[in-house]
């Protein structure tokens, strides 16, 4: 069976549209419409109408015609069956059969009446299938979304946490800093009684709390005890400062032992590290008329003994055009540089573009050159995945070695590289160190920054940027903490943005359908990481 052409006209003969599964021209498609009207049989019941050279099935639709075009040695009962197919997609994507609205719908039309017939011969398709591919949705996409709303929510609710926390904190230091300010009055009077001193209401906490007495003053006493102990006064030190932002438990046990030394940690005050969501540092892209985005997903899991546990990236193409003028384009891909994926890189197009197969011109074109692509409306006209465990494809890799001493202490060495993939720049690295628990590290040597996280209990390793083409591209950062199991510093996580393509997706040029001039065009180019893991 060839399908010449699928149509809908009126009972005039006026096509309204029509999609051309054979090369014919329009003269010869308007020509054939023309004359169906004058060959339908009157007070007949028939479907079909020949001619000498084709046959037109038919079905009515309101005031409306739709019919196929086929040749005479097709199989009717087959085209019919199509016929029908074909009548089922229009009223499932029209709210009425009328000419207004079927112009309105027909980009969906024309891409649900190719996934239908392909170069005149039906796809093993129903309707099901045919809506599927037109919504374009991905179960796991979906998945993906919930779980980002999840740790959305998460997040805000620990930050909640965290902030009654600190200020749990800040009322028991403050209580604290009380009942030791009232002890040195102790004795003061004849009778060795003395009145309680009122407070008044707390300032910030970089502020010590201002004590009044009500009675009268009594000659100054030397304190009560001696040493490094807790002290009142404007200046606080950088170990309250630690102490303020780990969690409740260090400062109990802090407190228990006052003159104790401090810990290797107070090196550093710890901040939180950095969110990676959204786009971080990446810079922004000014955006023209026609704006590509290209972005990338990767989740990878390396093993800490060496090798590829497991690895995916997930990229799109979404095409944005501001200006109608621009709406009938080809946009041209740069061919690869990069050995990337392999054949294990596989591309999908949408219905409606033009498809390309390897080694041949990477193209990015409507199937029919005389639509347009839709304006102001994001499309995502191509899409790309890869699942392997080739460690060439690993743009970064992370190599984390804990060595247990005899004295009770674990050193840590761990070190980044970024390698093969030269055409990427990282912004916003932050690898978690994970540690044991009641344990702080004393941090001997490192590069960028390094952070004490409280809730997770790790060390956060902060590097701003990584570049192939200089010194940035490799570091390390060594560590000593107390504790005996090399396996507790796993697994660590890595987060990161970066710029550029892991598949090497390149925009060369965009040209213009009729006239081949070339455009002016923007593309944002970035990769997120879904999920990095050294276990």
């Amino acid at each position: 069976m060839v399908v010449l052409a699928a149509s809908i006209c009126t009972k005039g003969g006026k096509p309204v549209i029509s999609r051309q599964f054979r090369d014919m021209t329009r003269t010869r498609i308007e020509s054939l419409l023309a004359s169906f009207p004058k060959l339908i049989p009157t007070n007949t019941q028939h479907t079909s109408v020949e001619t000498a050279q084709v046959r037109y099935v038919y079905q009515p639709l309101e005031d409306l015609y739709i019919l196929l075009i086929t040749n005479k040695a097709s199989n009717i009962l087959q085209d019919i069956d199509t016929l029908h197919l074909f009548a089922r997609v229009v009223s499932d994507l029209c709210r009425s059969a009328d000419e207004r609205e079927i112009l309105k719908n027909a980009f969906e039309l024309l891409g649900a009446f190719d996934e239908i017939v392909s170069l005149g011969y039906k796809e093993s398709v129903n309707l099901m299938q045919v809506r599927s591919i037109l919504e374009m949705e991905s179960h796991e996409e979906k998945i993906q979304d919930i779980i980002a709303r999840n740790k959305e929510a998460e997040a805000k609710e620990e930050l909640k946490r965290r902030a009654k926390q600190l200020e749990m904190q800040r009322r028991e230091q403050q209580r604290r800093a009380a009942s030791g300010s009232g002890s040195s009055y102790l004795g003061g009077g004849a009778t060795g009684y003395s009145s309680i001193p009122r407070f008044e209401t707390p300032e910030p906490i970089s502020t010590s709390p201002r004590v009044t007495n009500t009675t009268t003053s009594t000659p100054s006493r030397p304190p009560a005890f001696k040493g490094s102990g807790m002290k009142l006064g404007a200046k606080k030190t950088k170990q309250a400062e630690l102490l303020d932002a780990l969690g409740g438990d260090v400062l109990a046990s802090t407190e228990l032992e006052l003159s104790a030394p401090p810990t290797p940690a107070v090196a550093e005050v710890p901040v939180m590290p950095k969110s990676n969501d959204g786009r971080g540092s990446l810079p922004e892209v000014e955006k023209e008329d026609i704006h590509i985005v290209i972005k990338e997903q990767l989740s990878l899991s390396l093993l800490h003994d060496g090798g590829v546990q497991s690895m995916e990236v997930k990229g799109d193409m979404n095409l944005l055009i501001a200006d109608p003028a621009m709406s009938q384009i080809r946009i041209a891909l740069a061919p690869s540089t990069s050995n990337f994926g392999g054949k294990s890189l596989q591309f999908k197009q949408h219905p409606n573009v033009a498809k390309f197969g390897p080694g041949q011109e990477r193209i990015i074109a409507l199937k029919d050159t005389s639509r347009s692509f839709p304006v102001n409306q994001s499309l995502a006209v191509l899409r790309w995945r890869y699942s392997g465990t080739d460690e060439s494809n690993v743009p970064l890799f992370i190599n984390c070695w804990p060595t247990a001493s005899h004295d009770g202490t674990v050193e840590v060495s761990i070190e980044y590289e970024l390698e093969h993939i030269e055409n990427i720049t990282l912004y916003d690295t932050v690898i978690s160190i994970p540690l044991p628990d009641g344990s702080y590290p004393t941090v001997t040597s490192h590069s960028g920054e390094w952070s004490l996280d409280s809730s997770s209990h790790s060390i956060s390793w902060t590097i701003p940027m990584i570049s192939f083409h200089d010194e940035s591209q490799s570091g390390s950062l060594v560590f000593s903490v107390g504790g005996d199991d090399t396996g507790a510093f796993f697994p660590v996580l890595v987060n990161f943005t970066a710029k550029g393509s892991l598949a090497g997706i390149e925009v060369a040029s965009v040209t213009h359908v009729e006239g081949g001039d070339e455009a002016v065009f923007s593309v944002d180019s970035y990769i997120t990481t879904e999920e990095f893991l050294v276990v």
